[in-house]
């Protein structure tokens, strides 16, 4: 787990910038840079060179969002929440919905 709290698959709202209010699946987390790349959101058209079977073009590729933009959908209330870290009895770190303190598995 990162420190970031939000992992791949995880279901995000978009807070700011010109995709407020869009939300998608979480593709890839940057815990370094606390960068989230989100499917469908925050596309850019790319120029891609032909190579191998692939025959290039204009692609549009979904670029970095930072973490401070996004918050989690809670799968259980579906409302955007911050998260709490809980330690389960087995010592495991666990994330909690902070709005119905239910378990983010």
């Amino acid at each position: 787990m990162n420190s970031i709290g939000i992992k791949k698959g995880d279901l995000v709202e978009v807070i700011a910038g010109n995709e407020k209010g869009r939300q998608g699946k979480v593709i890839q987390v940057i815990p370094k840079r606390n960068l989230v790349i989100i499917e469908g959101l925050n596309l850019r058209k790319r120029h891609q060179r032909p190579y191998g079977t692939n025959p290039g073009g204009i692609i549009e590729k979904p670029m970095p969002i930072h973490r401070s933009d996004v918050m989690l959908v809670c799968p259980k209330c579906a409302k955007k929440t911050r998260i709490r870290w809980r330690r389960r009895e087995d010592g495991k770190r666990v994330r909690q919905c902070r709005k119905c303190g239910e378990d983010i598995e």
